[in-house]
């Protein structure tokens, strides 16, 4: 199984839709699908009877759901990146772009250019993803975040 979680932001991502749309159509894609999409339109996947899409899904659903899976295809957010590579993942990223209107700049793909020198390999390009697809990056195994959390830094830094 492959899975695309798009994240929940009020963002469309299309282009990750067209992209998966093409890559099933093609037959590089004859697998169950599972996409969380948020806000995304995912009517274009209706005609597939071995894809199924949900706005959101649970926690602990989904790390079932990554567990099951051969690949994950994930936007670039920097919560679900954590938590796929805590789970250990084999996953790619695909960064949400402001010239797509996928988000109001473009900090996903910085991100992903980061993590990347980890190990984590991301697509902007189809030929990328299906290439991906095709012959998936091993598992990750590492951390990515050794630092705390946001919050607790900012709590260290600006004490009530």
């Amino acid at each position: 199984m492959i899975t695309v979680t798009l994240g929940t932001i009020p963002f469309s991502f299309d282009r990750a839709i067209d992209w998966l749309d093409n890559l099933l159509e093609a037959g590089v894609i004859s697998e169950s699908v599972f996409v969380q999409h948020g806000t995304t339109d995912v009517s274009a996947l209706a005609k597939y009877m071995y894809v199924k899409t949900t706005p959101i899904v649970e926690t602990s659903m989904f790390k079932k759901i990554v567990q099951e899976s051969r690949l994950i295809i994930s936007h670039a957010g920097q919560g679900s990146t954590r938590g796929l590579a805590n789970q250990g993942a084999c996953f790619v990223l695909l960064p949400r772009l402001a010239r797509y209107k996928e988000h109001i700049d473009d900090h996903q793909l910085w991100f992903a250019r980061d993590v990347e020198k980890l190990g984590i390999p991301y697509c902007t390009t189809l030929e990328h993803l299906k290439g991906i697809v095709k012959s998936p990056p091993p598992s990750f195994q590492g951390r990515i975040f050794d630092e705390p959390k946001l919050a607790e830094h900012l709590m260290q830094i600006y004490p009530a």
